[in-house]
Formats: C-alpha cells, sequence, structure tokens
C-alpha cells in the first residue's frame, strides 16, 4: 500500500476554480467593459494606460510607456504619434539629450482622462457593489503582491 501524498498548494480543490483563472476570466470581462467605455471617449485601453501612466510619471519616455502597457516599442509610439497629433499629449526633449522624446500630458489630456476616470470609477463600483472595503483593501494588497511576483525582474 503506497501512502497518498498530499495534493500541491498550487492543485485548487475540486469545488474551486483557479484563481489564476479567475483572475484572468476578471481581467476579460473587466477589458471588455473598457473598450467599450472608453471608445465613447474616443480613447483606446491602451492609449487610457499611456496618459494614466504620464499622470503620475510625467516625462516617460515610449520605450517606459510601452513596458508598463505590455506592448511592443514600436506599437507605443503609435499609440504616442496619435495622442500627440490629437493634441492629449505633448513630446519634449529629453533633458540630458540624445533622441529620447519625453511624453507629457497637455491639458486636453488631463481633462479626457478625466472623464474616462469618471467612466471606469462607474466600472468598479459595479464590480464592487458587493464587496466591504476590508475586503476591497485585502484584494488591493493580494493583488499587488501577485503582479510583483510575476515581474520579470523579480527576485
Amino acid at each position: 500500500m503506497t501512502a497518498r501524498r498530499p495534493r500541491p498548494a498550487a492543485q485548487p480543490a475540486a469545488s474551486g476554480a483557479r484563481l489564476s483563472y479567475l483572475v484572468f476570466r476578471l481581467e476579460r470581462r473587466i477589458r471588455a467593459r473598457l473598450d467599450d467605455t472608453l471608445a465613447r471617449h474616443g480613447v483606446t485601453t491602451t492609449e487610457y494606460m499611456a496618459l494614466s501612466e504620464l499622470r503620475t510619471r510625467d516625462g516617460a519616455s515610449s520605450a517606459e510607456l510601452a513596458r508598463i502597457a505590455f506592448v511592443t516599442p514600436q506599437a507605443m509610439n503609435l499609440v504616442i504619434r496619435d495622442l500627440e497629433r490629437r493634441g492629449l499629449i505633448r513630446r519634449d526633449p529629453h533633458p540630458e539629450g540624445g533622441r529620447t522624446l519625453c511624453a507629457r500630458l497637455t491639458a486636453e489630456g488631463v481633462s479626457v482622462l478625466r472623464r474616462c476616470d469618471t467612466s471606469l470609477d462607474d466600472i468598479e463600483a459595479v464590480m464592487l457593489a458587493k464587496v466591504d472595503d476590508t475586503t476591497r483593501e485585502t484584494l488591493r494588497d493580494g493583488l499587488t503582491v501577485c503582479a510583483r511576483a510575476l515581474r520579470p525582474d523579480a527576485d
């Protein structure tokens, strides 16, 4: 008779779904709503991510924004050019010289971003309507830890 080995921690219970599957499913539902909602403001989800990042990291380069948005530098260059053409951002030479350009929000970009934020607040309100404040904080903290653990540069 062989001893039963305990189930590895990564295996879900027979009745429960894998956490990674639940996160994926939630991400897909959020993304569908984001795409639809942001389109009404004339912005794509990738453009919104770039604008949001520029709010907190003024002067970011296209390459930095590409890493954050999980797109190629070439794809982000197209996004940045379009945002600049539409007057939502401006690009200035890097203070240390070179070919790098630093992207910055314009007043119009800030205005569009605020309208998008309001729509996203509505999505989150629906998603979190039945979640209490303590659970929200636990969820936020847990998802942050998980995301950091899977960073390419994580130790």
